[in-house]
């Protein structure tokens, strides 16, 4: 990569899970190269807690602000001129959604929007400008027992948050056809790892184990979901957005798939080891509850194709990776203090006030 002028790169959502991952590999691997501008508006979900290792870095800035006001980006936009948007910004707890489906309306698809419209003028002046859209394998609907979603699988969303971000994907390919914005998209499986906000299964779990609380598990615990660690979907974001074909999707899965109830326990025993409690002691806060409305029973992604473009694969199998998390959350109980407590958010609502 030519060093020459450092281009400035936009990352929405940077002060949350996925995306504090990519800002600290952007800021840190491409030091030369960019200046990262981390947008977010510090929702519950957004912690520059995540972030206080580069805080400090020279090519690293951060701004708050909400991608819903179209003024407040176009002025962005202007401003530092973008030579490239990684959009990680949305709503993305499927609970939250069933019960506040107008805000995942709000952020993730005219969010989106806004984002696209300030787009335009930065790929009028720049070539090489690409918006890379970062999505989820929700938007494909739910599998059987058989089969996998590839990037040619139809639409099936079943929940407003899928909903939501199916209709931000679709805006992305239209502004592509209709105005020629130069893309990449990507969709997920489900993320695990170092700093998620402990609504999410792991962390929840893990944290409620700690604490002696139940483990909530929905229906009869068969759900069943493909595992990404967040490392590995980072390293694969900036794959994608050096080495992408443009108009292009891929699809980003950990080839492991786990039901419900049998990662509860394998988180359990893992537990219990970490814990030096006795083999099942944790297992018996294992609570079945009501099920969600809409749950999709089985997601599955085929990474095929970024495999075989890009050359990406997973580092570690399942079981690696959630050691590697249960270590990072004992070693962090401070952080894990103050989201829980919500200390994180009266800090930051100080020091960022509108």
């Amino acid at each position: 990569m030519d060093k020459g002028i450092p281009k400035n790169i936009l990352i929405t959502g940077g002060a949350g899970f996925i995306g504090s991952h990519v800002v600290r590999r952007f800021v840190t691997k491409y030091y030369d190269h960019y200046n990262i501008i981390n947008l977010d508006a510090l929702t519950y979900a957004g912690n520059l807690e995540n972030l206080k290792d580069v805080e400090e870095a020279p090519n690293y800035s951060f701004v708050k602000g909400d991608i819903a006001h179209s003024d407040f980006i176009n002025e962005l936009f202007s401003k530092h001129k973008f030579d490239g948007v990684i959009h990680l910004a949305a709503e993305s707890h499927v609970d939250r959604s069933i019960s506040d489906p107008v805000s995942f309306v709000r952020t993730n698809i005219l969010g989106t929007v806004n984002l696209l419209n300030a787009s335009l003028q930065m790929a009028k002046d720049n070539p090489d400008f690409l918006f890379y859209h970062i999505s989820t394998d929700e938007v494909y609907g739910s599998l059987g027992k058989e089969g996998f979603f590839t990037e040619s699988t139809a639409y099936d969303p079943n929940s407003p948050y899928s909903a939501s971000k199916a209709g931000s994907d679709h805006f992305v390919r239209a502004y592509g056809a209709t105005y020629r914005l130069p893309y990449v998209i990507s969709n997920c499986s489900n993320n695990y790892g170092p700093n998620q906000f402990p609504e999410k299964l792991i962390p929840l779990f893990i944290n409620n184990i700690i604490q002696n609380k139940p483990l909530p598990i929905y229906g009869d615990g068969n759900y069943t979901r493909d595992w990404l660690y967040v490392k590995d979907h980072a390293k694969a974001i900036d794959l994608v957005f050096h080495r992408g074909k443009k108009g292009e999707t891929y699809n980003i899965g950990g080839f492991n798939e786990w039901k419900n109830i049998d990662l509860t326990k394998l988180l359990c025993r893992l537990m219990d080891k970490k814990l030096k409690r006795q083999e099942g002691f944790s297992e018996k806060l294992i609570t079945f509850v009501k099920d969600r409305p809409g749950h999709d029973l089985r997601y599955a992604i085929d990474a095929t194709k970024i495999n075989q473009k890009l050359g990406w694969e997973p580092s570690v199998t399942f079981e690696e990776g959630l050691e590697k998390t249960i270590d990072w959350y004992f070693d962090n109980q401070e952080w894990l203090d103050h989201v829980t407590s919500g200390d994180y958010l009266e800090y930051y609502k100080r020091q960022y006030q509108a």
